[in-house]
């Protein structure tokens, strides 16, 4: 057995990937990068500026200050800030009706509760896909990542098998025919994965919940929009309100007068809450919508790598068609879950080499251009058929 030969085998046995799966997989990615940074921003920011107004609070003391009347005691002015607080209405005069308009200042005292209602509002979307999707995206993963790499280890032991053959005929032409031979037969090949890709391709349930979680996110941005411009803009800029406290038992009190004047002391941070929350979801709604617009189209980057191995021709038998299906899911996730995909970086690999060799002619599949690795290098009849390389991602 010669050097070149010998050093074949080794670089093939190494080439086989190792079967430590349970470990690794265990830090599987279920949400997409841009999902995840959507799920922070959506749900930590309201929580970001309820903890702000709480602090501010209570480091500040009461969000009003009223102007009592001299002639009442500090008891009494605590009592009027207390009562004008609780009650938070403005009252303006009407000079058509010569009668007083009433017009209520709630969301101030409302903010930090509103804004833990946006933010328990914003987590329901991650909570369907945690419960709709997540098990079956999981089991998908899983399963398409093991099959993935034991295709890749499918296709070494094929070359395992052409060396051998090679080794017992220094003619070329066998060779080649018994490779060719081999793939017709799709040696060493399971077609479980491409099945089960292509009936991915025909189920839509991951794809609707996914769609669905998008939607309801959009659906509560632009309820918090009306919230905010209905609400939180017809009191943006009330600084001051006359109140009224000549109620219960100071109803008939001569010397209280009618209305006191007071400020809200609060007034700067409930404009930068309302002001924040309005330019933070508006630059979240095109990220969201980027999203969605993924799913209209096929992300072959992943696939066209593994039309290297002789195995799988997923993408050349024209297999893909709408992308709007859980294949295209299932295709983004792979991609976030790369790291756990240790065939792809051996293919990558095999793939940039396989651009830059100087045999090109030479080299179909990855299984062509292990055997050129191996110092076999015989040259291939003519007529057999060229596939080049698809683009690496």
């Amino acid at each position: 057995m010669s050097l070149a030969h010998t050093a074949a085998e080794y670089m093939l046995s190494d080439a086989l990937l190792p079967d430590y799966r349970g470990l690794r997989l265990k830090g599987l990615r279920l949400e997409l990068p841009l999902d995840r940074m959507v799920k922070f921003v959506a749900v930590g920011f309201p929580l970001l500026l309820m903890s702000l107004a709480f602090a501010q609070e209570f480091s500040s003391g009461s969000p009003i200050s009223c102007f009592s009347p001299s002639n009442f005691s500090v008891q009494q002015a605590a009592y009027v800030d207390s009562s004008c607080w609780d009650s938070l209405v403005h009252h303006e005069q009407d000079d058509k009706q010569g009668q007083y308009k009433m017009k209520s200042l709630w969301p101030h005292k409302a903010l930090p509760y509103s804004l833990l209602a946006l933010a328990v509002a914003m987590y329901l979307p991650v909570l369907l896909w945690q419960y709709a999707a997540v098990p079956a995206l999981s089991s998908d993963l899983l399963f398409i990542i093991s099959e993935l790499d034991k295709s890749y280890n499918r296709s070494i032991r094929l070359v395992q098998h052409m060396v051998k053959i090679r080794q017992k005929s220094s003619d070329p032409h066998v060779f080649w025919d018994e490779l060719e031979k081999a793939r017709k037969e799709r040696y060493f090949e399971f077609p479980l994965l491409e099945r089960y890709l292509a009936c991915k391709q025909r189920s839509h349930s991951l794809v609707a919940t996914y769609l669905l979680r998008n939607t309801i996110l959009l659906l509560f941005i632009s309820a918090t929009f009306l919230y905010l411009g209905h609400f939180h803009l017809d009191v943006f800029f009330q600084e001051e309100f006359s109140c009224s406290i000549k109620r219960g038992f100071l109803s008939d009190e001569i010397h209280v007068p009618d209305l006191i004047t007071c400020r809200l002391t609060f007034l700067s941070v409930f404009q930068i809450v309302s002001l924040s929350s309005v330019a933070i979801y508006t630059l979240l709604v095109p990220v969201i919508l980027y999203n969605l617009t993924r799913l209209c189209k096929w992300d072959k980057r992943l696939l066209s790598i593994y039309e290297m191995l002789p195995a799988f021709d997923l993408l050349s038998r024209k297999m893909l068609g709408c992308p709007i299906n859980d294949l295209n899911v299932i295709l983004l996730f792979l991609r976030a879950n790369i790291s756990e995909l240790i065939s792809f970086s051996w293919l990558s690999v095999l793939c940039v080499l396989k651009d830059t060799t100087t045999q090109k002619h030479n080299i179909d599949t990855v299984v062509d251009f292990m055997t050129l690795l191996a110092g076999l290098e015989p040259s291939k009849p003519k007529h057999l058929t060229h596939r080049v390389c698809d683009e690496q991602p």
